[in-house]
């Protein structure tokens, strides 16, 4: 770590000797210091904008110039005149001021160069083409190198420490809920702006009377030459590995025009890129958001899927795609916007894992475990979304929404226990479910407005599971308890489960505006929720005929067929206020709540009232820094599964009973946000801080079986207290065409759960860090540089468990000849103990491509993974009672040739 701060200190310090500063004040002829004017610098013999600055709040601003070299210094702002001045500079430091003149026809100056960075109100504009070195071909490329534009580990992006989930393409919408697809396949070549539009609002008449401080959305315009054209790429492969023949087709078409957009994405594979992975699918939301999730009441409505074994970053033994999406949308008239999408995913995956699993409590009398396993996954999905928004005037507005999922799943899985010996897994199921969304706005006048909005889901899960234990000796205890007939070549045990959910979640709000700086909000909302709960544990006989067994446990229940109704009736009122740079936001929320469930001939009712506070408070210091604090109160609801009695089995070592008593847990949420983007010196400061406290949290409750490795777990309301804190904080500045940044995250969590009828409390903390360096420069390679310190620190009462992960990485990428394109990163992972290295591994990628021009239609590339044909990488993962270790095999060293054409 220490060579890795002192080599970033060399490359900043090297490159800042290299140059003249150039600064000053812009003020207008009364003296009136100009915020955000735009100066820049153009080198008068190479014609090439190589620096620009935007001023801060005191009117100032600086540029990084080279020693002895001429320049063409431009300032301007909008409603001024533009100022323009020759200078020469030496190697001394240079202070110039500028005033300038109040002039709106703006015809004195033609701006050559346009801005790499402007700030429009809460709108950043970032001029794509001041930021491209020719090496980029995806969206990311470019995101990557603008300063408080982050790309995290998941693909999506983010601002502010926020995920953006709206990106649009010319005001329209690219895939809902998703910003993913298009970070991964638009093509930078077509980018002309890319828009960030902060405290975004979709309603244009509610952005005056709502915080939207954690909304941001992205825009991107188009270059002119892709307007009214079909434009993108189709790329197509093949390649060789040691086991089989590679191929990959992968055409992304787009066309956009004022009235229409249409973009086709397909992706055909057997080398591991994912275009849409089953995590993507599970967490793709269409772009829905539940009108009750400022509420304050949370319900999860459950989740019956497959326990299907889960990728480890995007990596797998072997992995084979297809993926078709389409996205469009219309505009009839000027009122009415007609849009959608349809996204087809298959993927057919084989895993492979050794996995060694300590139990950190002697007293439990569990033994340690080592598994070997070998994963068959098969998924077939598919999206299907459909939008209508009328807009007749600035005072209607009607939206609906509907989004369909449906899935086939099945995993078939080979697996060695060396506690109880030979199994076989198989699971699938094919769950569906249906979203539809109602809005309505009306603006009745200036200081009366009304808004309706209701969510409707409904969902049909239905997953099937088989265990084929072999060895029967080592799982006779279990057998006994399940009831299973002893007498029988194995154990063949299987589960057919159901759960069918149904829930409406509507709200009606009316604001009335006070004044200018004050309104105040009334909701009347409602959620209604019903869910279906069905399972039957059943043994196959040697002659293929099925027994339905009766469990010896849990009073012989060992079926479900469980209704679960709930309800919430709540009016909320929210008062907001400005008062210089402060903005209150205090509010109350009254709940009615009733649930009930019914099993087994008994009914359980819990009906009760509560008051529920928020308060936000935003604090704006400057126009591009502010200081957020956030408290709120939350009912949370579980769903059915949990309150079902009989006997539910997870997997062949995990049997589940719920607790029809369990209640609501109260928790409390305090948050506290900084944010601050200086465009004088483009730094970008992040910051935040949370603490969660839940009460009567549900929590498990664990029984071991002597000398078993197979749980019989519960839920129970904790007497205790959960607490948890988290800290993040980033800091990023660029120092010419470097860019630093170091960033770090704290988490802290305390729960308490029931182990063989003991109290057992778990701490853990978690830390992480990550300093890195990039370059931007567009005439020599570039590079980005960073390295990751991990800390997870794990108390489970009688034994504690503490682990360290270095993973350094480099990117590099050059464009060599004007034509030949070279790409490479390599990443180390090294994770260990206090006392010795556990285990390391490594990745190392390479392309060559060559295109002839930037206007050349063809591009042809030589790519590389996996390089050095790491065969497997390690992790280590602690649990509520055990620390496991897991080696995990992945694809082996590919090289593929690519042909891209360009339309």
């Amino acid at each position: 770590m220490k060579h890795f701060f002192t080599l970033l200190l060399l490359i900043v310090t090297s490159t800042t000797i290299a140059q003249v500063k150039f600064e000053g004040i812009v003020k207008d002829t009364e003296g009136e210091l100009l915020e955000f004017a735009n100066v820049i610098a153009i080198n008068k013999e190479s014609k090439v904008l190589e620096s620009y600055a935007v001023t801060n709040d005191a009117g100032k601003y600086k540029l990084n110039l080279g020693k002895n070299t001429t320049y063409k210094i431009q300032v301007s702002y909008i409603g001024f005149t533009t100022k323009e001045m020759e200078i020469t500079t030496t190697e001394e430091a240079i202070t110039k001021d500028f005033s300038l003149v109040v002039d709106n026809t703006l015809e004195e100056v033609e701006l050559v160069y346009e801005m790499p960075v402007t700030i429009k109100g809460d709108t950043i504009v970032y001029n794509a083409d001041s930021f491209k070195n020719g090496t980029e071909r995806k969206l990311e490329d470019v995101l990557k190198k603008l300063p408080g534009v982050e790309i995290n580990a998941d693909g999506q992006i983010e601002v502010e420490g926020k995920v953006v989930n709206k990106l649009m393409i010319e005001g329209k919408d690219f895939f809902d809920g998703d910003s993913k697809l298009a970070t991964k396949n638009i093509p930078a070549d077509a980018i002309d702006k890319v828009q960030v539009l902060k405290n975004f609002s979709n309603i244009g008449q509610l952005s005056g009377v709502q915080n939207n401080q954690d909304n941001v959305a992205i825009n991107i315009k188009l270059k002119d030459g892709k307007k009214n054209f079909w434009f993108g790429t189709v790329t197509a492969g093949s390649g060789n590995s040691d086991d089989e023949g590679l191929y990959l087709a992968q055409p992304k078409l787009f066309y956009y025009s004022p009235n229409k957009s249409i973009n086709f994405i397909g992706d055909l594979n057997n080398i591991g890129e994912l275009a849409f992975s089953r995590r993507d699918f599970r967490n793709f939301s269409g772009g829905f958001s539940a009108p009750s999730q400022q509420s304050g009441t949370s319900i999860n409505i459950g989740d019956g899927g497959l326990n299907f074994s889960n990728l480890q970053n995007d990596k797998a033994k072997d992995i084979n795609t297809k993926f078709g999406a389409v996205n469009f949308n219309v505009s009839p008239n000027e009122a009415l916007d007609i849009g959608g999408f349809a996204i087809f995913t298959s993927s057919r995956i084989e895993l492979q894992e050794n996995q060694s699993v300590e139990y950190t409590d002697e007293a439990l009398g569990i033994p340690d475990e080592t598994t070997a396993s070998n994963t068959r996954q098969s998924s077939d999905a598919g999206l299907l979304k459909f939008k209508a928004k009328y807009k007749p005037n600035g005072n209607n507005q009607l939206d609906y929404d509907v989004l369909a999922k449906v899935t086939k799943e099945e995993q078939n899985q080979s697996f060695f226990s060396s506690v109880i010996g030979d199994i076989g897994q198989v699971e699938n199921s094919k769950p569906f479910s249906l979203n539809q969304s109602l809005k309505y706005y009306y603006t009745l006048d200036e200081k009366n407005i009304f808004a309706f909005e209701a969510l409707h889901e409904i969902s049909d899960e239905d997953p099937f599971y088989n265990a084929i234990l072999e060895d029967k000796t080592n799982y006779g205890n279990t057998a006994a308890a399940l009831g299973l007939d002893e007498d029988q070549f194995n154990y063949n045990i299987g589960q057919d489960k159901r759960v069918k959910s149904n829930q409406l979640d509507a709200k009606l709000d009316y604001w009335n505006v006070l004044t200018p700086k004050s309104n105040i909000n009334f909701t009347l909302g409602t959620i209604l929720s019903k869910q279906n709960f069905n399972t039957d544990i059943f043994q196959f006989l040697n002659d293929g005929s099925q027994f339905n067994t009766t469990a010896t446990i849990n009073n012989g229940l060992d079926t479900n067929d469980t209704e679960y109704n709930f309800s919430d009736v709540y009016l909320g009122a929210h008062y907001r206020f400005k008062t210089g740079i402060f903005t209150f936001t205090p509010g109350v929320s009254a709940h009615a709540y009733g649930s009930n469930n019914d099993q087994y001939g008994t009914e359980v009712k819990d009906n009760f009232f509560r008051l529920l506070p928020d308060f936000n408070m935003i604090i704006q210091l400057k126009k591009s820094e502010n200081i957020q604090l956030n408290y709120r109160m939350q009912t949370t609801f579980t769903d059915v599964t949990n309150l079902a009695r009989g006997l539910v089995l997870n997997n062949y070592n995990s049997l589940y009973s719920g607790n029809p008593e369990l209640e609501s847990a109260t928790a409390h949420n305090l948050s506290l946000n900084y944010f601050s983007f200086n465009m004088f010196n483009y730094t970008n400061v992040f910051g935040r801080i949370s603490y969660t406290k839940n009460i009567d949290g549900i929590r498990g409750a664990s029984s071991f079986q002597p000398g078993s490795v197979v749980n019989v777990g519960s839920s129970i309301n904790s007497d205790f207290a959960d607490e948890s804190v988290s800290a993040f904080g980033r800091f990023q500045r660029s120092f010419g065409k470097l860019k630093a940044s170091i960033n770090g995250n704290f988490n802290y969590s305390k729960f308490n759960q029931l182990i063989n009828d003991n109290v057992s409390t778990n701490e853990s903390y978690t830390q992480t860090y990550r300093a890195g360096l990039s370059s931007n420069f567009r005439d020599a390679p570039n590079f980005d540089f960073s390295y990751g310190y991990t800390i997870n620190d794990n108390d489970q009462g009688s034994t504690r468990s503490k682990f360290y992960t270095h993973s350094p990485s480099v990117s590099f990428d050059a464009l060599m000849l004007k034509s030949f394109t070279f790409k490479t990163d390599y990443t180390y992972n090294d994770f260990r103990n206090e006392d010795v290295s556990l285990n390391t591994y490594d990745f190392w990628n390479a392309s060559l491509s060559y295109r002839k021009d930037e206007d050349s239609k063809f591009e042809y590339e030589v790519k590389a993974t996996n390089l050095l044909d790491t065969k497997s990488q390690n992790n280590t993962s602690t649990g509520s009672f055990s620390v496991s270790a897991t080696e995990y095999f992945i694809q082996p060293r590919f090289l593929t040739f690519r042909i891209i054409y360009s339309l």
